[in-house]
């Protein structure tokens, strides 16, 4: 391939990029607008120890669920870029697969509730919670399929639109009806919504797979080969709900309420990597068969640095007025304020990785899996030394679950630095989402936002302070952190090279 080709080549890999990424910012703003009424309703209505007993039977059916998918989020793009199947039986094979261990999951669920409900405190509608683990399967391989089409306009349908709006509003009506199991069953419909929507968009996408036949052998190879990709999957999820796991043994489910009213807030930046995730991969999947890994290393800093400046901003609007937004839920929510800050700055740190990552599955998955396996044992680790100093000091609940968040911080911080550095290596090019640039931006923000904490009063400092805090954030990020190839975001036709 020549020089021009490659570049033009690499301007339409970011071009692409740039479109799912406007796609799904614009979906993230739908997120933040919906889980708004959600948490008000889950934290006025239900109270913060429903809340708390909600958190501990999802991290479980969550957990259950991305297992279920047998790492092949991500590996479907590897299989649709390499396979000469057609394209139809490629996903079947995967929906099967996922289908199979889903039903051994639920099964496990159904016959051992008390693994979603460790203090024993559920009903019979609780115990269908389980059934959400197919549905969580089925609809991220069926969003990974689209994804691959570059279709992310369905992802942001799905998940940004009908399973946040259809979650509030079951989760405000059966309040009246079974208050006892209402989060449960409200969680349920809206998962269940959401693949629909996914499904369907499926099939319009690649059709029936006519002439498909499962085949156990094939299958079985399928599942051997996605094995890294699943453990890699399993880890870095584990380093994201591994808190609330361990919380749910040291601290009584108000508490554990309180923080995973916390985490919804902080885990909307999140959304922003993920955003970019199913456009990346195909991206980098055709560069790998291509060996052309100065394109990836371009790509993974250029995504890596709008995310790490989107994620910026929005740390500093939500945790400037902390103490306002914990407040929506009511005055002992108050109390996990701490934990707000530290999960907030924990999605800036955790950027670089997670792109680090979405190359190091295709070139160095062994290796990603061992930095992943050992990300988690630091969390564990300090997670659990975190709470019991805190215990041991007197200290009430409300510092216990700012150490688990900030035990979060700390690995995922480490953790970024370990996977830029591998990555660096394998490809042979540096890898560096964070530029002097964003001081520029960040600083101004932060003086504004001190005034404004100063001067207004709370409901002033969100109704006026957040919109101030992000617009002098994006206006100086603009004009002193963006360059031409960073203007890419948010032009909707770039000019051929």
């Amino acid at each position: 391939m020549t020089t021009a080709a490659a570049d033009a080549e690499n301007k339409a890999d970011i071009a692409a990029l740039a479109k799912g990424g406007r796609t799904n910012f614009f979906g993230f703003l739908l997120r933040l607008v919906a889980r708004i009424p959600f948490l008000f309703i889950a934290s006025r209505l239900y109270g913060a120890a429903a809340m708390g007993r909600f958190a501990s039977a999802l991290v479980m059916v969550e957990f259950a669920g991305m297992l279920a998918t047998l790492g092949q989020k991500r590996g479907l793009a590897a299989r649709l870029a390499e396979d000469k199947e057609h394209p139809a039986h490629v996903v079947a094979d995967a929906l099967l697969l996922s289908t199979l261990f889903s039903a051994g999951a639920m099964a496990l669920l159904y016959l051992f509730p008390q693994a979603m409900f460790p203090k024993g405190n559920f009903s019979r509608a609780d115990v269908m919670l389980a059934s959400a683990v197919w549905l969580l399967a089925m609809g991220d391989l069926a969003l990974a399929a689209l994804a691959y089409r570059f279709d992310v306009a369905t992802t942001v349908r799905a998940r940004a639109v009908v399973e946040p709006w259809a979650l509030s509003l079951s989760a405000g009506a059966l309040y009246f009806i079974v208050p006892e199991s209402g989060l449960s069953l409200a969680y349920l419909i809206s998962v269940g919504a959401a693949t629909g929507v996914a499904l369907v968009a499926l099939a319009r996408s690649y059709g029936a797979p006519r002439g498909w036949m499962p085949a156990p052998g094939h299958l079985a190879r399928i599942a051997h080969r996605n094995l890294p990709l699943a453990g890699a999957d399993a880890v870095e999820w584990g380093t994201r709900k591994l808190d609330v796991f361990i919380l749910r043994f040291f601290v009584g489910e108000a508490p554990l309420g309180i923080y995973f009213f916390a985490q919804q807030f902080a885990s909307l930046p999140q959304k922003l990597k993920t955003s970019f995730e199913p456009v990346l991969g195909p991206v980098i999947t055709r560069n790998v068969r291509d060996e052309n890994f100065g394109a990836i290393a371009r790509q993974v800093c250029q995504v890596g640095f709008w995310i790490t400046a989107a994620q910026a901003g929005i740390a500093l609007a939500l945790a400037i007025p902390g103490t306002g937004l914990m407040g929506l839920g009511g005055p002992d929510f108050v109390k996990g304020t701490g934990a707000l800050t530290f999960l907030l700055v924990a999605e800036v740190v955790a950027a670089t990785a997670v792109v680090s990552e979405a190359a190091l599955v295709y070139v160095a998955r062994y290796q990603n899996f061992v930095l992943s396996l050992l990300t988690i044992l630091l969390q564990g680790l300090l997670t659990v030394g975190g709470i019991v100093l805190v215990r041991d000091a007197g200290w009430d609940d409300g510092w216990r679950i700012a150490a688990a968040a900030a035990a979060l911080m700390f690995s995922l911080a480490t953790a970024s630095v370990l996977k830029a550095r591998l990555l660096a290596r394998v490809l042979g090019k540096p890898i560096n989402n964070f530029r002097r640039a964003l001081a520029w931006a960040v600083v101004p923000a932060i003086a504004v936002g001190a005034a404004a904490r100063t001067l207004l009063p709370e409901w002033a400092m969100m109704a006026l302070g957040i919109p101030a805090i992000l617009g002098i954030y994006v206006w100086m990020l603009w004009h002193k952190g963006f360059g031409p190839e960073d203007r890419v975001l948010f032009r909707k036709e770039v000019a051929p090279g």
